[in-house]
């Protein structure tokens, strides 16, 4: 069965709707922690619930992966979510979360679709048709300068049992660069990777869901996803974006 990516669309956004429901009454939503750094609130699993039906009932020939409620029915076609990217940001009513969901068919992602419904932003993808953002074709920078670029990274590996914990990378990079953003969603970032807005996004120790969608909106905008040794390919433990311009010089220093 094709996928329609307007009605996609349709499911995406609503489930926006609830996540932003809970948003604009963050205060009284009951945030919990699953490990010492990872967050989780209501909201992600009433979205998540809502997806996993939603998704299930339209298109029962595909399994369902998500971060709440795991792997179920098929996993080698299946739809690949994170209900709520940036679950920290979202707890304390800043902007930068989002929705997160691919459909990956025999271990190759076909359809992604990212919405950040407090930014009102809705990227999308499909493998060899390109990338769009609200509708309109997106692609990624012409930046061709490390010295001149503006990246962003994260620390979802910031442990105190990992040695590499990113931030003598970040200071690398920093240092050879003009402007440094941390949002804390990866799938915001690798999406404002493909829209030209930042020119790089590194992180680690992330999880496909994290960045299936972003990964695939971002290469369909003509980034490189590659890991900290420029295999191309998407690894969530160390996945590097980049317009394509600048990844021979930002390689050295990951």
């Amino acid at each position: 069965m094709s996928i329609s990516l307007a009605v996609l669309e349709d499911v995406v956004r609503e489930a926006g709707s609830i996540a932003l429901a809970y948003f604009k009454d963050i205060k009284n939503v009951e945030v919990s922690k699953k490990s010492p750094r990872d967050f989780v609130t209501a909201a992600d699993v009433a979205v998540e619930d809502f997806l996993k039906e939603t998704l299930t009932k339209k298109y029962p020939e595909y399994g369902f992966w998500g971060e709440e409620s795991g792997q179920s029915a098929n996993q080698t076609n299946r739809w690949i979510v994170d209900p709520i990217d940036g679950t920290h940001s979202f707890s304390r009513g800043q902007y930068f979360w989002a929705i997160s969901v691919a459909l990956e068919i025999d271990q190759e992602l076909i359809i992604g679709a990212v919405y950040a419904p407090a930014l009102n932003d809705y990227y999308c993808a499909e493998r060899g048709k390109g990338a769009w953002k609200n509708g309109q074709p997106i692609r990624v920078s012409s930046e061709s300068s490390l010295a001149d670029a503006m990246v962003a990274t994260g620390f979802a590996c910031l442990r105190s049992y990992l040695e590499d914990n990113n931030l003598q990378r970040f200071g690398r990079i920093a240092q050879n660069t003009t402007g440094q953003r941390r949002f804390g969603s990866a799938a915001v970032d690798l999406c404002l990777v493909a829209d030209g807005q930042v020119d790089a996004f590194w992180e680690q120790e992330l999880n496909l869901y994290d960045v299936a969608a972003g990964a695939l909106i971002a290469m369909e905008a003509g980034a490189t996803v590659t890991d900290f040794q420029g295999n191309d390919g998407i690894f969530p433990k160390q996945i590097l974006a980049t317009n394509g311009k600048i990844l021979s010089q930002i390689l050295p220093l990951m």
